[in-house]
């Protein structure tokens, strides 16, 4: 009997609780500021005035919790801004980390450049080269041609097929050389670009001049 009693109260005593705690949730309240920019206490609150910010408000008046305002679409341009902002500054500082692991000061960088130009126009000198030897066989098949033409005779397939084959090489060649000199170019842009930025990050000026001819003299 007492068992059973004992039971009974527990179960009272935590219906009670439950009760009371649905009440006091029940009983809290919002305060916002509604369209007319007036303070206002209420057990709801209108979808609208949500967007302006609001405070929860327990049932002795005291704030549980405050909603900030819905962010405007200026301010969510700005967030986004900012983040696009410190997103780049965090890439460029990966950027000049790698590119202080390549060169400590500027002059570093240009000898560099210049290096890399000099490969590249002594491969563009030998392509030339070989433009002059190709062109030298290419007139003299031309001539034999023409010889042969001027007697009234026909020309071989095979040496027609040898010009064909000859004026291929040296289009082929100059096409190099031009995507070479592109090449050269864009290396040269790349490294100005890589250099000046040296000279942000390590406050030093270079002393080496950007063109490499000049270093020659």
């Amino acid at each position: 009997m007492v068992n059973r009693l004992t039971a009974l109260s527990v179960k009272a005593t935590a219906l009670a609780l439950a009760l009371g705690f649905s009440a006091q949730v029940a009983a809290n309240m919002y305060r916002y500021t509604d369209e007319n920019g007036q303070i206002v206490i209420s057990s709801t609150i209108p979808q609208e005035a949500t967007k302006r910010g609001y405070d929860i408000l327990s049932n002795n008046g005291r704030v549980i919790e405050t909603i900030p305002p819905a962010p405007t679409e200026e301010e969510i341009a700005a967030r986004e801004a900012e983040k696009q902002r410190q997103k780049e500054l965090a890439e460029q500082r990966e950027k000049d980390r790698a590119l202080l692991k390549r060169f400590s000061h500027p002059d570093q960088a240009v000898k560099a450049m210049h290096r890399k130009i000099r490969e590249l126009e002594g491969l563009i000198q030998l392509k030339r080269g070989n433009i002059s030897v190709i062109s030298s066989q290419l007139d003299n098949e031309q001539s034999r041609a023409a010889n042969m033409e001027r007697a009234g005779r026909e020309i071989p397939e095979a040496t027609l097929e040898k010009i064909r084959r000859l004026e291929s090489q040296i289009r082929d060649i100059e096409r190099e050389i031009t995507s070479q000199t592109q090449e050269i170019e864009e290396l040269r842009k790349a490294f100005e670009a890589d250099i000046e930025r040296l000279e942000e990050v390590t406050g030093e000026a270079r002393t080496v001049p950007l063109d490499h001819t000049e270093t020659e003299n």
